[in-house]
Protein backbone atom coordinates (compact mmCIF):
# COMPACT_ATOMS: atom_id res chain seq x y z
CA UNK A 1 0.00 0.00 0.00
CA UNK A 2 1.39 3.45 -0.89
CA UNK A 3 2.06 5.61 2.14
CA UNK A 4 -0.53 8.59 2.57
CA UNK A 5 0.79 11.70 2.85
CA UNK A 6 1.94 13.91 5.84
CA UNK A 7 -0.78 13.68 8.37
CA UNK A 8 0.54 17.19 9.75
CA UNK A 9 0.22 18.84 6.54
CA UNK A 10 -3.64 18.54 6.10
CA UNK A 11 -5.79 21.25 6.80
CA UNK A 12 -8.42 20.04 9.12
CA UNK A 13 -11.45 21.19 9.58
CA UNK A 14 -11.73 21.09 13.72
CA UNK A 15 -13.54 23.97 14.59
CA UNK A 16 -17.00 22.45 14.11
CA UNK A 17 -15.63 19.42 16.09
CA UNK A 18 -14.69 21.10 19.06
CA UNK A 19 -18.46 22.62 19.15
CA UNK A 20 -19.53 19.27 19.17
CA UNK A 21 -17.72 18.12 21.65
CA UNK A 22 -18.02 20.83 23.67
CA UNK A 23 -21.60 20.79 23.87
CA UNK A 24 -21.40 16.64 24.42
CA UNK A 25 -19.98 17.78 27.73
CA UNK A 26 -22.95 20.04 28.63
CA UNK A 27 -26.19 18.08 27.15
CA UNK A 28 -24.58 15.42 28.86
CA UNK A 29 -24.62 17.18 32.65
CA UNK A 30 -28.31 18.93 31.76
CA UNK A 31 -29.60 15.44 30.26
CA UNK A 32 -28.47 13.23 33.36
CA UNK A 33 -29.74 16.47 35.94
CA UNK A 34 -33.13 15.88 34.44
CA UNK A 35 -33.11 12.08 35.21
CA UNK A 36 -31.63 12.60 38.89
CA UNK A 37 -34.67 15.11 39.42
CA UNK A 38 -36.99 12.40 37.62
CA UNK A 39 -35.47 9.79 40.38
CA UNK A 40 -35.93 12.18 43.23
CA UNK A 41 -39.50 12.67 41.70
CA UNK A 42 -40.51 8.83 42.09
CA UNK A 43 -39.57 9.45 45.94
CA UNK A 44 -41.29 13.02 46.82
CA UNK A 45 -43.70 13.03 43.67
CA UNK A 46 -44.44 17.14 45.24
CA UNK A 47 -40.59 17.65 43.65
CA UNK A 48 -43.05 18.72 40.73
CA UNK A 49 -43.82 21.61 42.29
CA UNK A 50 -47.51 21.15 41.16
CA UNK A 51 -46.54 22.33 37.78
CA UNK A 52 -47.21 20.11 34.91
CA UNK A 53 -44.48 21.05 32.96
CA UNK A 54 -42.59 19.64 35.91
CA UNK A 55 -44.58 16.45 36.06
CA UNK A 56 -42.56 13.01 35.89
CA UNK A 57 -44.27 12.60 32.49
CA UNK A 58 -43.43 15.58 30.37
CA UNK A 59 -39.68 15.78 31.82
CA UNK A 60 -39.23 11.53 31.45
CA UNK A 61 -39.00 11.98 27.24
CA UNK A 62 -37.02 15.52 27.97
CA UNK A 63 -34.92 13.28 29.26
CA UNK A 64 -34.24 10.27 27.26
CA UNK A 65 -34.21 12.50 24.09
CA UNK A 66 -30.94 15.03 25.50
CA UNK A 67 -28.95 11.86 26.66
CA UNK A 68 -29.50 10.33 23.81
CA UNK A 69 -29.87 12.90 20.62
CA UNK A 70 -27.73 15.21 22.36
CA UNK A 71 -25.54 14.11 24.48
CA UNK A 72 -25.08 10.98 22.31
CA UNK A 73 -25.77 12.86 19.19
CA UNK A 74 -23.24 15.75 20.16
CA UNK A 75 -20.91 13.09 21.01
CA UNK A 76 -20.87 10.67 17.91
CA UNK A 77 -21.33 13.66 15.09
CA UNK A 78 -18.15 15.33 16.43
CA UNK A 79 -15.90 11.79 16.55
CA UNK A 80 -17.09 11.03 13.59
CA UNK A 81 -15.91 14.05 11.90
CA UNK A 82 -12.42 13.92 13.62
CA UNK A 83 -12.40 9.90 12.58
CA UNK A 84 -13.32 10.11 8.98
CA UNK A 85 -10.59 12.92 8.21
CA UNK A 86 -7.73 11.61 10.27
CA UNK A 87 -8.26 7.58 8.75
CA UNK A 88 -9.22 9.57 5.33
CA UNK A 89 -6.24 11.74 5.68
CA UNK A 90 -8.41 14.86 4.05
CA UNK A 91 -10.06 17.60 5.18
CA UNK A 92 -14.01 18.06 5.67
CA UNK A 93 -16.52 17.96 2.71
CA UNK A 94 -18.21 20.90 2.72
CA UNK A 95 -17.38 22.84 5.94
CA UNK A 96 -20.17 24.94 5.92
CA UNK A 97 -22.98 22.22 5.77
CA UNK A 98 -20.93 20.76 8.49
CA UNK A 99 -21.47 24.04 10.69
CA UNK A 100 -25.24 23.65 9.66
CA UNK A 101 -25.08 20.18 11.56
CA UNK A 102 -23.92 21.68 14.31
CA UNK A 103 -26.36 24.52 14.47
CA UNK A 104 -29.16 22.78 12.79
CA UNK A 105 -29.00 19.71 16.01
CA UNK A 106 -29.14 22.70 18.50
CA UNK A 107 -31.86 24.22 16.96
CA UNK A 108 -33.26 20.36 17.41
CA UNK A 109 -32.06 20.08 20.65
CA UNK A 110 -33.38 23.13 22.07
CA UNK A 111 -37.16 22.66 20.25
CA UNK A 112 -37.23 19.55 22.03
CA UNK A 113 -36.33 21.01 25.29
CA UNK A 114 -39.37 23.30 24.63
CA UNK A 115 -42.14 21.41 23.45
CA UNK A 116 -41.94 18.14 25.21
CA UNK A 117 -42.25 20.04 28.94
CA UNK A 118 -45.50 21.66 27.12
CA UNK A 119 -46.95 18.01 26.62
CA UNK A 120 -46.26 18.16 22.54
CA UNK A 121 -45.62 14.82 21.78
CA UNK A 122 -46.48 12.39 19.61
CA UNK A 123 -46.17 9.31 22.25
CA UNK A 124 -43.74 7.00 20.90
CA UNK A 125 -40.55 6.01 22.63
CA UNK A 126 -37.56 7.82 21.85
CA UNK A 127 -39.68 9.81 18.32
CA UNK A 128 -42.05 11.78 20.70
CA UNK A 129 -40.89 14.83 18.82
CA UNK A 130 -43.72 16.51 16.45
CA UNK A 131 -43.42 16.49 12.55
CA UNK A 132 -42.23 20.20 12.48
CA UNK A 133 -39.29 19.14 14.81
CA UNK A 134 -38.91 15.85 12.79
CA UNK A 135 -38.75 17.65 9.59
CA UNK A 136 -36.08 19.72 10.77
CA UNK A 137 -34.22 16.34 12.02
CA UNK A 138 -34.27 14.56 8.48
CA UNK A 139 -32.75 18.10 7.17
CA UNK A 140 -29.75 18.02 9.63
CA UNK A 141 -29.11 14.34 9.07
CA UNK A 142 -29.24 14.23 5.11
CA UNK A 143 -26.86 17.21 6.01
CA UNK A 144 -24.66 14.76 7.94
CA UNK A 145 -24.70 11.73 5.12
CA UNK A 146 -23.10 14.42 2.53
CA UNK A 147 -20.64 15.68 4.70
CA UNK A 148 -19.87 11.97 6.17
CA UNK A 149 -19.79 10.47 3.29
CA UNK A 150 -18.55 13.10 0.79
CA UNK A 151 -15.06 13.23 3.15
CA UNK A 152 -15.11 9.38 2.36
CA UNK A 153 -15.04 10.06 -1.40
CA UNK A 154 -12.78 12.24 -1.53
CA UNK A 155 -9.96 9.71 0.55
CA UNK A 156 -6.82 10.35 -0.03
CA UNK A 157 -5.70 6.79 1.14
CA UNK A 158 -7.38 3.49 -0.72
CA UNK A 159 -8.44 1.93 2.63
CA UNK A 160 -11.60 2.94 4.45
CA UNK A 161 -10.83 2.15 8.16
CA UNK A 162 -13.62 -0.03 10.14
CA UNK A 163 -14.68 2.88 12.67
CA UNK A 164 -15.38 4.50 9.49
CA UNK A 165 -17.73 1.45 8.30
CA UNK A 166 -20.02 1.61 11.64
CA UNK A 167 -20.55 5.50 11.66
CA UNK A 168 -21.89 5.11 8.12
CA UNK A 169 -24.14 2.29 8.81
CA UNK A 170 -24.93 4.25 11.96
CA UNK A 171 -26.12 7.30 9.66
CA UNK A 172 -27.64 5.39 7.10
CA UNK A 173 -30.01 3.14 9.32
CA UNK A 174 -30.91 6.01 11.41
CA UNK A 175 -32.47 8.02 8.60
CA UNK A 176 -34.08 4.93 7.36
CA UNK A 177 -35.38 4.46 10.87
CA UNK A 178 -36.63 8.00 11.62
CA UNK A 179 -38.15 9.06 8.12
CA UNK A 180 -40.39 5.57 8.72
CA UNK A 181 -41.39 5.75 11.75
CA UNK A 182 -41.88 9.40 12.19
CA UNK A 183 -44.55 9.38 9.16
CA UNK A 184 -47.46 11.54 10.66
CA UNK A 185 -50.11 13.16 9.35
CA UNK A 186 -50.54 16.71 10.66
CA UNK A 187 -53.48 18.72 11.88
CA UNK A 188 -52.16 21.56 13.74
CA UNK A 189 -48.65 22.89 13.89
CA UNK A 190 -47.74 20.80 16.18
CA UNK A 191 -50.32 17.98 16.37
CA UNK A 192 -50.03 15.27 14.21
CA UNK A 193 -51.89 12.04 13.89
CA UNK A 194 -49.21 8.08 12.97
CA UNK A 195 -49.47 6.86 10.20
CA UNK A 196 -49.66 3.84 11.17
CA UNK A 197 -52.55 2.41 13.29
CA UNK A 198 -52.94 -0.66 16.07
CA UNK A 199 -50.55 -3.27 16.19
CA UNK A 200 -49.16 -1.88 13.14
CA UNK A 201 -48.09 1.04 14.49
CA UNK A 202 -46.50 -0.75 17.41
CA UNK A 203 -44.34 -2.81 15.35
CA UNK A 204 -42.99 0.22 13.52
CA UNK A 205 -42.94 2.23 16.63
CA UNK A 206 -40.06 -0.60 18.14
CA UNK A 207 -38.88 -1.56 14.92
CA UNK A 208 -37.41 1.76 15.17
CA UNK A 209 -37.20 1.83 19.12
CA UNK A 210 -34.67 -1.05 19.45
CA UNK A 211 -32.55 0.34 16.41
CA UNK A 212 -32.28 3.17 18.02
CA UNK A 213 -30.49 1.32 20.43
CA UNK A 214 -28.30 -0.98 17.91
CA UNK A 215 -27.58 1.86 15.42
CA UNK A 216 -27.68 5.05 17.04
CA UNK A 217 -26.49 3.85 20.88
CA UNK A 218 -23.98 0.72 19.38
CA UNK A 219 -22.81 0.60 15.96
CA UNK A 220 -22.39 4.59 16.28
CA UNK A 221 -20.19 3.87 19.57
CA UNK A 222 -18.56 0.78 17.91
CA UNK A 223 -17.27 3.17 15.78
CA UNK A 224 -15.91 4.89 18.31
CA UNK A 225 -14.60 1.79 20.10
CA UNK A 226 -13.10 0.96 16.46
CA UNK A 227 -10.74 4.55 16.64
CA UNK A 228 -10.26 5.36 20.18
CA UNK A 229 -9.58 2.40 21.86
CA UNK A 230 -6.55 1.20 19.54
CA UNK A 231 -5.34 5.07 19.63
CA UNK A 232 -5.32 5.84 23.16
CA UNK A 233 -3.48 1.97 23.50
CA UNK A 234 -0.99 2.44 21.14
CA UNK A 235 -1.59 -0.45 19.21
CA UNK A 236 -3.28 -2.01 16.14
CA UNK A 237 -7.21 -3.21 16.88
CA UNK A 238 -6.47 -6.84 18.30
CA UNK A 239 -8.05 -8.46 14.66
CA UNK A 240 -8.90 -6.48 11.87
CA UNK A 241 -10.28 -9.35 10.29
CA UNK A 242 -12.84 -9.73 13.77
CA UNK A 243 -13.95 -5.86 13.01
CA UNK A 244 -15.09 -6.75 9.62
CA UNK A 245 -17.20 -9.64 10.54
CA UNK A 246 -18.15 -8.53 13.43
CA UNK A 247 -19.75 -5.48 11.66
CA UNK A 248 -21.47 -7.73 9.01
CA UNK A 249 -23.09 -9.49 11.62
CA UNK A 250 -24.65 -7.02 13.87
CA UNK A 251 -25.86 -4.85 11.12
CA UNK A 252 -27.42 -7.64 9.30
CA UNK A 253 -29.31 -9.37 12.97
CA UNK A 254 -29.79 -6.34 14.44
CA UNK A 255 -32.83 -4.83 12.29
CA UNK A 256 -34.92 -7.87 13.00
CA UNK A 257 -34.51 -7.57 17.10
CA UNK A 258 -37.18 -4.90 17.61
CA UNK A 259 -40.28 -7.46 18.32
CA UNK A 260 -38.94 -8.33 21.95
CA UNK A 261 -40.55 -5.21 22.90
CA UNK A 262 -44.09 -6.16 22.33
CA UNK A 263 -43.59 -9.58 24.18
CA UNK A 264 -47.19 -11.38 25.19
CA UNK A 265 -48.93 -8.43 23.34
CA UNK A 266 -51.40 -8.32 20.29
CA UNK A 267 -48.18 -9.24 18.08
CA UNK A 268 -48.92 -12.13 16.18
CA UNK A 269 -46.65 -14.62 18.03
CA UNK A 270 -44.97 -15.61 15.07
CA UNK A 271 -43.54 -12.25 15.35
CA UNK A 272 -42.41 -12.32 19.00
CA UNK A 273 -40.87 -15.66 18.31
CA UNK A 274 -38.51 -14.15 15.43
CA UNK A 275 -37.40 -11.22 17.48
CA UNK A 276 -36.25 -13.70 20.61
CA UNK A 277 -34.64 -15.86 17.96
CA UNK A 278 -32.21 -12.89 16.43
CA UNK A 279 -31.55 -11.44 19.69
CA UNK A 280 -30.46 -14.64 21.34
CA UNK A 281 -28.40 -14.76 17.82
CA UNK A 282 -26.94 -11.10 18.94
CA UNK A 283 -25.30 -12.12 20.96
CA UNK A 284 -22.14 -13.91 18.98
CA UNK A 285 -21.52 -10.31 17.07
CA UNK A 286 -21.99 -8.40 20.29
CA UNK A 287 -19.37 -10.25 22.69
CA UNK A 288 -17.15 -10.65 19.05
CA UNK A 289 -16.91 -6.82 19.34
CA UNK A 290 -16.40 -6.61 23.01
CA UNK A 291 -12.90 -9.23 22.80
CA UNK A 292 -12.05 -7.33 20.10
CA UNK A 293 -12.15 -4.09 21.31
CA UNK A 294 -10.69 -5.59 25.26
CA UNK A 295 -7.99 -7.86 23.73
CA UNK A 296 -6.57 -4.66 21.81
CA UNK A 297 -4.95 -4.67 25.00
CA UNK A 298 -3.11 -7.67 25.12
CA UNK A 299 0.81 -6.99 26.12
CA UNK A 300 -0.39 -3.49 27.13
CA UNK A 301 -2.69 -4.08 30.19
CA UNK A 302 0.18 -2.08 32.24
CA UNK A 303 -1.03 1.05 30.56
CA UNK A 304 -4.30 0.41 32.55
CA UNK A 305 -2.44 1.26 35.92
CA UNK A 306 -1.15 4.81 35.03
CA UNK A 307 -3.89 5.71 32.21
CA UNK A 308 -7.44 6.63 33.47
CA UNK A 309 -8.58 7.68 29.71
CA UNK A 310 -7.58 3.32 28.83
CA UNK A 311 -10.14 2.87 32.29
CA UNK A 312 -12.73 4.78 30.72
CA UNK A 313 -12.80 2.68 27.17
CA UNK A 314 -11.85 -0.73 28.57
CA UNK A 315 -14.69 -0.39 31.03
CA UNK A 316 -17.08 0.85 28.67
CA UNK A 317 -16.35 -2.63 26.67
CA UNK A 318 -17.05 -4.39 29.80
CA UNK A 319 -20.62 -2.88 30.83
CA UNK A 320 -20.93 -3.22 26.61
CA UNK A 321 -20.54 -7.49 26.97
CA UNK A 322 -22.59 -7.40 29.98
CA UNK A 323 -25.52 -5.34 28.45
CA UNK A 324 -25.61 -7.46 25.23
CA UNK A 325 -25.40 -10.79 27.40
CA UNK A 326 -28.44 -9.24 29.43
CA UNK A 327 -30.63 -8.10 26.23
CA UNK A 328 -31.03 -11.62 24.40
CA UNK A 329 -31.52 -13.16 28.10
CA UNK A 330 -34.01 -10.48 28.50
CA UNK A 331 -35.49 -11.48 25.47
CA UNK A 332 -36.34 -15.02 26.17
CA UNK A 333 -40.33 -15.30 26.87
CA UNK A 334 -40.00 -16.91 30.00
CA UNK A 335 -37.39 -14.44 31.37
CA UNK A 336 -39.67 -11.68 29.47
CA UNK A 337 -42.99 -12.38 31.60
CA UNK A 338 -40.67 -12.21 34.69
CA UNK A 339 -38.50 -8.64 33.53
CA UNK A 340 -40.82 -6.64 31.09
CA UNK A 341 -42.74 -3.53 32.74
CA UNK A 342 -40.39 -3.86 36.01
CA UNK A 343 -37.87 -2.00 36.79
CA UNK A 344 -35.34 -4.69 35.46
CA UNK A 345 -35.49 -3.38 32.27
CA UNK A 346 -34.53 0.42 33.94
CA UNK A 347 -31.28 -0.99 34.92
CA UNK A 348 -30.89 -3.17 31.92
CA UNK A 349 -30.78 -0.05 29.76
CA UNK A 350 -28.72 2.23 32.40
CA UNK A 351 -26.26 -0.44 32.38
CA UNK A 352 -25.65 0.04 28.84
CA UNK A 353 -26.65 3.78 28.71
CA UNK A 354 -24.33 4.97 31.69
CA UNK A 355 -21.55 2.12 31.76
CA UNK A 356 -21.24 1.68 27.90
CA UNK A 357 -22.16 5.11 26.07
CA UNK A 358 -20.98 7.27 28.66
CA UNK A 359 -17.71 5.68 29.38
CA UNK A 360 -17.10 5.58 26.11
CA UNK A 361 -18.04 8.95 24.99
CA UNK A 362 -16.12 10.08 28.20
CA UNK A 363 -12.95 8.51 27.51
CA UNK A 364 -12.99 9.59 23.81
CA UNK A 365 -13.88 13.10 24.88
CA UNK A 366 -10.87 13.09 27.52
CA UNK A 367 -8.61 11.95 24.51
CA UNK A 368 -10.04 14.47 22.15
CA UNK A 369 -10.21 18.11 24.31
CA UNK A 370 -6.07 18.44 24.38
CA UNK A 371 -5.47 17.61 20.86
CA UNK A 372 -8.50 19.92 19.76
CA UNK A 373 -7.13 22.98 21.82
CA UNK A 374 -3.46 22.24 21.20
CA UNK A 375 -2.56 21.09 25.15
CA UNK A 376 -0.08 18.28 25.82
CA UNK A 377 -2.98 16.68 28.40
CA UNK A 378 -5.75 17.46 30.09
CA UNK A 379 -5.68 20.25 33.24
CA UNK A 380 -6.02 17.20 35.77
CA UNK A 381 -4.91 13.94 35.20
CA UNK A 382 -6.30 13.40 38.81
CA UNK A 383 -9.61 14.56 38.41
CA UNK A 384 -9.95 12.21 35.55
CA UNK A 385 -9.21 9.94 37.75
CA UNK A 386 -12.14 10.86 40.11
CA UNK A 387 -14.13 11.56 37.22
CA UNK A 388 -13.14 7.48 36.46
CA UNK A 389 -14.50 5.85 40.02
CA UNK A 390 -17.37 8.33 40.22
CA UNK A 391 -18.85 7.19 36.83
CA UNK A 392 -18.26 3.28 37.77
CA UNK A 393 -19.30 3.27 41.55
CA UNK A 394 -22.47 5.51 40.20
CA UNK A 395 -23.40 3.25 37.43
CA UNK A 396 -22.89 -0.19 40.10
CA UNK A 397 -25.32 1.71 42.47
CA UNK A 398 -27.71 2.35 39.88
CA UNK A 399 -27.99 -0.72 38.17
CA UNK A 400 -28.10 -3.40 40.49
CA UNK A 401 -30.77 -1.02 42.55
CA UNK A 402 -32.59 -1.64 39.57
CA UNK A 403 -31.98 -5.27 38.99
CA UNK A 404 -33.07 -6.48 42.36
CA UNK A 405 -36.44 -4.04 42.66
CA UNK A 406 -37.17 -5.09 39.02
CA UNK A 407 -36.73 -8.80 40.24
CA UNK A 408 -38.64 -8.44 43.77
CA UNK A 409 -41.94 -6.41 41.57
CA UNK A 410 -41.79 -9.47 38.99
CA UNK A 411 -41.44 -11.79 41.79
CA UNK A 412 -44.78 -9.75 43.40
CA UNK A 413 -46.73 -9.02 41.30
CA UNK A 414 -46.83 -13.23 39.84
CA UNK A 415 -47.28 -14.16 43.44
CA UNK A 416 -50.74 -15.73 44.00
CA UNK A 417 -52.40 -16.88 46.82
CA UNK A 418 -53.73 -20.36 47.65
CA UNK A 419 -57.54 -19.03 46.66
CA UNK A 420 -56.07 -18.06 42.94
CA UNK A 421 -56.18 -14.13 44.32
CA UNK A 422 -53.11 -11.71 44.05
CA UNK A 423 -50.67 -12.10 47.24
CA UNK A 424 -49.75 -8.32 46.63
CA UNK A 425 -51.07 -5.51 45.97
CA UNK A 426 -49.45 -2.84 43.21
CA UNK A 427 -49.30 -0.28 45.85
CA UNK A 428 -47.19 -3.21 48.01
CA UNK A 429 -45.13 -3.57 45.45
CA UNK A 430 -44.29 -0.26 45.10
CA UNK A 431 -44.19 0.61 48.92
CA UNK A 432 -41.37 -2.35 48.75
CA UNK A 433 -39.32 -0.86 46.20
CA UNK A 434 -38.83 2.51 48.03
CA UNK A 435 -35.85 1.60 49.26
CA UNK A 436 -34.01 1.04 46.09
CA UNK A 437 -35.19 4.10 44.53
CA UNK A 438 -33.35 5.90 47.15
CA UNK A 439 -30.44 3.42 46.17
CA UNK A 440 -31.14 4.69 42.48
CA UNK A 441 -31.15 8.50 43.25
CA UNK A 442 -28.11 7.91 45.18
CA UNK A 443 -25.83 6.59 42.22
CA UNK A 444 -27.38 8.85 39.97
CA UNK A 445 -25.90 11.83 42.06
CA UNK A 446 -22.65 10.16 42.03
CA UNK A 447 -22.51 10.02 38.24
CA UNK A 448 -23.60 13.29 38.04
CA UNK A 449 -21.15 14.28 40.27
CA UNK A 450 -18.19 13.15 38.19
CA UNK A 451 -19.96 14.86 35.41
CA UNK A 452 -19.15 17.65 36.82
CA UNK A 453 -15.44 17.08 37.83
CA UNK A 454 -15.51 16.73 33.87
CA UNK A 455 -16.90 19.54 33.05
CA UNK A 456 -14.64 21.61 35.33
CA UNK A 457 -11.43 19.72 33.72
CA UNK A 458 -12.64 20.48 30.41
CA UNK A 459 -12.96 24.48 31.22
CA UNK A 460 -9.16 24.16 32.90
CA UNK A 461 -8.20 22.90 29.63
CA UNK A 462 -9.83 24.56 27.06
CA UNK A 463 -8.36 28.06 28.69
CA UNK A 464 -5.47 29.56 26.17
CA UNK A 465 -1.84 29.77 27.91
CA UNK A 466 -1.28 33.27 28.75
CA UNK A 467 0.62 34.75 25.38
CA UNK A 468 -1.04 32.33 23.08
CA UNK A 469 -4.18 32.53 20.13
CA UNK A 470 -6.89 30.31 20.61
CA UNK A 471 -5.82 26.93 18.41
CA UNK A 472 -7.05 27.11 14.66
CA UNK A 473 -8.34 24.11 12.48
CA UNK A 474 -4.75 22.71 11.53
CA UNK A 475 -4.18 19.83 13.58
CA UNK A 476 -1.02 18.98 14.64
CA UNK A 477 -2.01 15.94 16.80
CA UNK A 478 -3.40 13.68 13.77
CA UNK A 479 -0.63 10.87 13.55
CA UNK A 480 -2.63 7.56 13.37
CA UNK A 481 -1.28 4.05 14.74
CA UNK A 482 -3.92 2.41 14.29
CA UNK A 483 -2.87 -0.85 11.77
CA UNK A 484 -6.04 -0.83 8.80
CA UNK A 485 -4.95 -4.63 7.56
Amino acid sequence: MNSPPAAAAVPYHDTVIRQFIIMTVVWGIVGMTVGVLLAAQLIWPELNFDTPWLTYSRLRPLHTNAVIFAFGGCALFGTSYWVAQRTCRTPLFAPKLAAFTFWGWQLVILAAAITLPLGLTQGKEYAELEWPIDLLIAVVWVSYAVVFFGTLVKRTVSHIYVANWFYGAFIITVAVLHIVNSAAIPYSPFRSYSAYSGAVDAMVQWWYGHNAVGFFLTAGFLGMMDYFVPKQAGRPIYSYRLSIVHFWALISIYMWAGPHHLMYTALPDWAQSLGMVFSLILLAPSWGGMINGVMTLSGAWHKLRDDPILKFLIVSLSFYGMSTFEGPMMSIKTVNALSHYTDWTIGHVHSGALGWVAMITVGSVYMLIPRLFNKPKMHSVPAINLHFWLATIGTVLYITAMWIAGVMQGLMWRAVSDDGTLTYSFVESLKATYPFYALRLLGGLVFLSGMLVMAWNVWKTTQPLPGTRPERDANPHAALPEAQS
